[in-house]
């Protein structure tokens, strides 16, 4: 890789760390191509990207940003897992390793908040995004159509209520 290629390579990953919400980094060591693509896609699938860089040049790239705290992890054969979702990252990267035992969680940073493993681990167990919207919008409306059936009810009452007395003036 010439000089070039690397500081393109950094000024790349500088761009990521600073606009990511959340960066988790794990160990590699062990995994087969055809596993690495499996979590590439299932990364992927999810909003998140996976990319292998050189720890050093990672290192570099950190300097500055507001999850230049994970550059401790960056030893041996790492892998930098990000997304704009606070959640996915994390959550695909947690659920690959509890079925690959060969991909390690090291840690992790949401903003500036350094997350060590269980840190990781949590993050992945809350709703994602679109789930916590989808509830909102679930609690929006409910009081809405609540209010709908309430103000229809009286007039239902009341139209039974008549019935009710026509029947009896029609049976007098």
């Amino acid at each position: 890789m010439d000089r070039a290629a690397k500081r393109e390579l950094v000024s790349t990953l500088g761009d990521v760390f600073s606009s990511t919400s959340v960066v988790v980094v794990a160990h590699y060591a062990g995994l087969t191509v055809a596993d690495m693509q499996k979590l590439r896609a299932q990364m992927k699938q999810a909003g998140a990207t996976v990319k292998v860089a050189k720890n050093r040049l990672a290192k570099i790239a950190l300097e500055g940003t507001d999850v230049a705290s994970i550059s401790g992890l960056m030893k041996g054969p790492t892998l930098i897992a990000y997304s704009s979702d606070p959640v996915a990252a994390a959550k695909v990267a947690v659920d690959f390793s509890k079925t690959n035992d060969k991909l390690v969680i090291l840690g992790g940073a949401m903003g500036a908040t350094a997350l060590n493993v269980d840190g990781v681990k949590a993050l992945a167990t809350l709703p994602s995004l679109d789930e916590l919207r989808a509830k909102l919008v679930g609690l929006v409306q409910a009081p809405a159509t609540k209010i709908a059936q309430l103000s229809t009810a009286p007039a239902a009452k009341l139209a039974r209520v008549f019935g009710a007395y026509a029947k009896t003036g029609e049976a007098a």
